[in-house]
């Protein structure tokens, strides 16, 4: 679009330069006797041949003869070139776009356990950023062209549908049906209300967590569908305490998170029910001499978790061990337990 409008500028620009160069060139060669609007005129319809009578004579006029034959000559030149750039880009544009959008459509059809965020919001850039240093499948669902330009910037491979998000059919062709997660991030709490329930209509297995601006609207939205909300007030204004209290923790997590080093992260393994590691210690999963992961806590059920689990603690099937490492060494361990 940028370019279409630069070419344009530029075509308009040169036109009016032709068009006032045309006027002064006649009014000139005839010593300043005409008016200007006739000097004016006889340009315009010189430039585009629409073959009205000339106010000027210049039959009589060999200088005003050549003058006209190349102003004809390179104005018409500039007005089919500008015309025919602009055809090519548009038709150019309109059919790449058309292929990609195609060729994305393919891609999130085949997609199945994929995350879908709803929304390009300011703040939908780190959360792309996040999801993508942790090897997930994303697909963005965002009305506002610029909003998606600007999510495009954190992941140039993002999977994207232009469309309204609270629309059925554009949350059905991301593939809802298929998804494991879906992250509400619209600025208005009542949108987010609103896409829980139909999120949770669409696929009953999928969690839902919501942005949520108004913390007493958190009943609502759970009651809606969403599994967890998040208060970007609520976690900023802890952020700022800690930031006073503990300025060496917070330091070390930022530098966890944001480092361009390394990936290292705090992740999630949930021991499925055939899984080798059930019935064995702690200290017996080789999670740490394997894949170099630290096992922070441990959760079986919906119980409490268990801050630094002992190493006898016994693996249990569908048991969540809270681990830290590399991602690429948790997903490994990941497919391998």
């Amino acid at each position: 679009m940028e370019k279409i409008k630069k070419i344009l500028f530029m075509w308009l620009s040169t036109i009016t330069l032709i068009v006032i160069a045309g006027s002064l060139g006649y009014y000139i060669i005839f010593e300043g006797k005409p008016r200007i609007i006739d000097c004016l005129y006889m340009t315009v319809i010189s430039l585009t041949s629409v073959g009205y009578g000339e106010v000027l004579d210049i039959s009589n006029s060999t200088i005003a003869k050549i003058f006209t034959m190349v102003l004809i000559t390179f104005g018409m030149g500039v007005i089919l070139y500008g015309l025919s750039s602009l055809t090519a880009l548009l038709v150019e544009g309109e059919l790449s776009g058309i292929l990609r959008k195609n060729k994305m459509d393919k891609k999130i059809s085949k997609l199945k356990n994929h995350y879908i965020i709803c929304g390009g919001g300011e703040a939908t850039g780190h959360l792309i950023d996040e999801m993508v240093v942790n090897k997930e499948p994303l697909v963005l669902i965002e009305e506002k062209s610029e909003s998606i330009d600007k999510c495009l910037i954190s992941d140039p491979n993002l999977l994207y549908i232009q469309g309204d998000c609270t629309e059925d059919y554009n949350l059905i062709n991301a593939g809802i049906k298929r998804a494991k997660g879906v992250l509400l991030t619209l600025p208005s709490d009542k949108d987010n209300i609103y896409l829980s329930m139909t999120a949770r209509m669409l696929n009953k297995n999928i969690r839902i967590i919501s942005k949520i601006t108004n913390i007493h609207l958190e009943p609502k939205l759970k009651n809606a569908g969403a599994d967890s909300v998040v208060s970007p007030n609520f976690i900023g204004s802890l952020r700022m305490a800690s930031e006073m209290i503990r300025p060496t923790a917070v330091d070390f997590l930022d530098k966890m998170l944001r480092s361009s080093d390394g990936n290292l992260r705090i992740h999630e393994l949930i021991i499925p029910e055939k899984s080798n590691l059930v019935g064995k210690k702690i200290s017996e999963s080789k999670l740490k001499d394997q894949f170099g992961l630290l096992i922070l806590g441990a959760r079986k059920d919906d119980n409490d978790i268990e801050f630094n689990p002992p190493h006898d603690k016994l693996i249990d099937e569908n048991m969540v061990l809270i681990v830290m490492g590399e991602v690429e060494m948790i997903n490994q361990a990941g497919k391998s337990i």
